[in-house]
């Protein structure tokens, strides 16, 4: 049984060091230089929102402080049954700021499917005035080249489909901590994906493509009785249609700021969410890559168990922590430091040890029963 750690283990160790490989391939795109870069993308930018009155006005400051001319793009806030005064503050927020003359455009989701989210999505492009989509979350918060950066990438290398870098916003506390050196993780397996040409993953916060494009593929048509996915399901598509026409955009003019959650509930409900969607998953090699981080996950905890009953196993324990907290390390650092993002070494080596316990459990929960999101319980 001790072979079959090894060789769980040693394929991990090569699985990272391929995503690495992949990393590096994917170049580092600067931010525009105002005095040789004219935009010209036109991008109608899309929030769906429930009950985000605590975070709407961060993300709204941020709209307004965009460098890029009023006249390309438009706001679509799309309101999806909010129970407080998210809607009265994006109301009085731009009835007070006229002289910013932001296009924008505040409506009513209409429920046609499972999944209000990607309802929402569908509903706003409807009504979109510009051939670009770029969607992100209430909760976030926007670098001030954002579309700038965006621009001039799609200016240079024409895609169909652009995915853009997320981050969250720090704050210091373990269970901040846990969700950035997660999402590193996230983050850098999805950069070491799209060196090899085969993207496993992306992220609704941070997402462009051709309006166009959306409708040739027939949007989330197939997979809207699925309430979350909206993202990848939609990544899928393009993929399948023209997997060279997905670039992302590794530059920290685009790094979008996400809210992290407050609780370990919350983290685990969220995971469940995410984890839920895999099994419906088309791609074969991002089903490996969860099954293989699962079964890694998995091997630590039964070691740790064995090695309280059977002393013996706790050398080859440490071995495979060891091996594990190296490449992980190497991996996460390597993006932190690709992003000018802060890696504190003791956080890390901390979040390491809790990984496992959550993984485990987001994985069980995902199998069985519903889950929760934004008030709602949705079935698996």
């Amino acid at each position: 049984m001790i072979v079959f750690y090894y060789i769980i283990i040693c394929t991990y160790i090569a699985t990272m060091i391929a995503l690495f490989i992949g990393y590096q391939k994917v170049l580092s795109f600067k931010s525009f230089k105002s005095e040789s870069h004219s935009p010209q993308t036109k991008f109608s930018v899309i929030i769906p929102f429930r009950n985000e009155a605590d975070n709407l006005p961060v993300l709204i400051s941020s709209i307004s402080e965009l460098n890029y001319s009023f006249l390309l793009f438009e706001i679509i806030f799309i309101d999806d049954g909010s129970e407080d005064n998210s809607v009265q503050l994006i109301k009085d927020f731009f009835n007070k700021q006229q002289h910013l003359e932001i296009d924008f455009q505040l409506i009513s989701n209409q429920h046609v499917s499972n999944s209000p989210k990607k309802d929402a999505i569908s509903l706003a492009i409807k009504i979109a005035k510009h051939p670009w989509i770029i969607t992100t979350d209430a909760d976030c918060i926007l670098p001030v080249n954002w579309l700038n950066t965006f621009d001039l990438f799609i200016q240079k290398n024409n895609p169909n489909m652009v995915v853009g870098p997320v981050n969250y916003q720090k704050e210091n506390n373990l269970i901040n901590s846990y969700q950035q050196f997660d999402n590193y993780s996230l983050q850098a397996t999805t950069i070491g994906s799209f060196g090899f040409h085969s993207p496993l993953l992306s992220n609704g916060a941070n997402l462009a493509y051709k309006k166009e494009e959306f409708k040739l593929v027939d949007g989330f048509s197939g997979n809207d009785h699925l309430a979350s996915g909206d993202d990848i399901f939609l990544l899928e598509k393009f993929v399948h249609k023209d997997t060279n026409k997905i670039r992302f955009v590794k530059s920290v003019g685009a790094l979008v700021t996400t809210k992290a959650e407050n609780s370990w509930k919350d983290i685990i409900k969220q995971r469940i969410r995410w984890a839920s969607k895999t099994s419906k998953q088309k791609n074969r090699a991002s089903i490996g890559l969860g099954a293989l981080v699962f079964i890694t996950n998995f091997m630590i905890l039964l070691l740790i168990y064995l090695s309280f009953v059977y002393p013996s196993y706790a050398f080859h324990l440490a071995i495979i922590l060891a091996l594990k907290l190296i490449i992980d390390g190497f991996l996460m650092n390597n993006h932190a430091r690709s992003f000018n993002l802060k890696f504190n070494v003791y956080s890390f080596l901390l979040c390491e040890f809790i990984y496992p316990f959550i993984t485990v459990i987001v994985v069980l929960g995902s199998l069985f029963g519903a889950y929760t999101w934004k008030n709602r319980t949705f079935k698996k």
